[in-house]
């Protein structure tokens, strides 16, 4: 029996078998693998969705490098692995090493050039990788399963169970909010010569969110992510600096383009402060300062629900730490109510059936 992470996983891998992946130039490793590996019947999803998606992942990244190795055996090991990743967590070093046609000890070897200390470590993360690739598909599946049980019951069990889970990921966020952190990070903001915000996919519009609210009361504020791609977010971190506050958010499933430029910009002395959903976010290992706000969802891949309330609390305290912020909001008013539709100048004759 395989261990309990491995058991979504090995319950899987019995429905799917991917596609091809194209030539390579060892055909005779890789007609190997795939005849070993056998068909199957396979969802219509599958080699859409788990493969190409397995493949994007960091794990995929780097197997995809050796894919095109000089060396037979590597070849052939990276290429079942991205044709089969369903598969791999069920097999063990022997098993593995029959369907490759290559030695235990080079699939030991081979684990330990992608940087693991054997087989079992390279097994584990790829059943970990399968695993958050696979979850929110499985996740919307069991939903839909589970709204058509209860249809009967109630025509809006979905929206029911949307809000029950929106409230209580806000009420945890509140309960769990540390408010010595709280004000540490409103006076990090406060006090910065610039405050910039990030985040991608989900995130990038809550970041967009926070920017929008904090740049009448922060000396100056940058919305990273806009447009252009990851290279033109870097362009706007290039004169980042240890007198500035980079606030990066991130939930499942995790962006780590977002990592990386977080880190860029702890390198450069920039204090970081994260919004994430959990103290084992990758984000959190790279921030000085945490805030979090759960992101469960019983459909979506995460809710952004807790997060948004979190930074309208956290823009709140600051629009109320400093009695001048009262002349910002008078200034702003002042510059877009020429924009904004008032109720006491009416809209003139206008006929209502037009």
């Amino acid at each position: 029996m395989c261990p309990a992470f491995h058991r979504a996983a090995c319950t899987i891998c019995k429905h799917l078998h991917a596609p091809q992946w194209g030539q390579m130039t060892r055909k005779t490793a890789i007609s190997n693998s795939t005849a070993a590996a056998g068909p199957a019947p396979s969802p219509a999803w599958s080699g859409q969705f788990t493969e190409v998606s397995f493949a994007q992942s960091r794990l995929g990244r780097r197997l995809m490098a050796l894919h095109g190795s000089t060396t037979v055996a590597n070849a052939a090991i990276a290429d079942f692995l991205l044709r089969n990743p369903a598969l791999v967590p069920a097999l063990g070093i022997e098993d593995m090493a029959s369907r490759v046609s290559v030695s235990p000890a080079t699939l030991s070897r081979f684990a330990r050039t992608l940087g693991y200390r054997g087989y079992s470590d390279l097994r584990s993360a790829a059943a970990d990788t399968f695993q958050s690739l696979l979850q929110p598909v499985e996740k919307l599946r069991r939903s839909i399963e589970l709204e058509a049980a209860t249809k009967s019951a109630s025509s809006t069990s979905g929206w029911q169970r949307s809000f029950e889970s929106a409230l209580s990921q806000v009420g945890a966020t509140a309960a769990g909010l540390d408010p010595v952190l709280a004000n540490q990070v409103v006076k990090l903001l406060t006090g910065a010569a610039e405050v910039y915000t990030l985040g991608f996919g989900l995130s990038a519009h809550l970041a967009a969110m926070l920017a929008l609210h904090l740049q009448p009361f922060c000396k100056r504020c940058t919305n990273v992510v806009e447009f252009g791609g990851t290279e033109v977010a870097a362009g706007r971190l290039m004169e980042i600096d240890k007198h500035d506050v980079l606030v990066v958010l991130s939930f499942p499933r995790y962006a780590s383009d977002a990592l990386r430029l977080c880190n860029y910009a702890r390198n450069r002395g920039t204090t970081v402060v994260a919004i994430t959903d959990s103290p084992a976010s990758p984000l959190a290992k790279l921030a000085h300062h945490t805030l979090l706000a759960p992101a469960a969802h019983p459909v979506l891949s995460s809710s952004g629900s807790a997060a948004l309330a979190l930074i309208e609390s956290l823009v709140t305290a600051i629009m109320l730490s400093n009695r001048n912020n009262v002349k910002q909001a008078a200034k702003l008013t002042e510059a877009i109510s020429t924009f904004l539709h008032m109720p006491a100048q009416g809209l003139g004759n206008v006929d209502p059936a037009r």
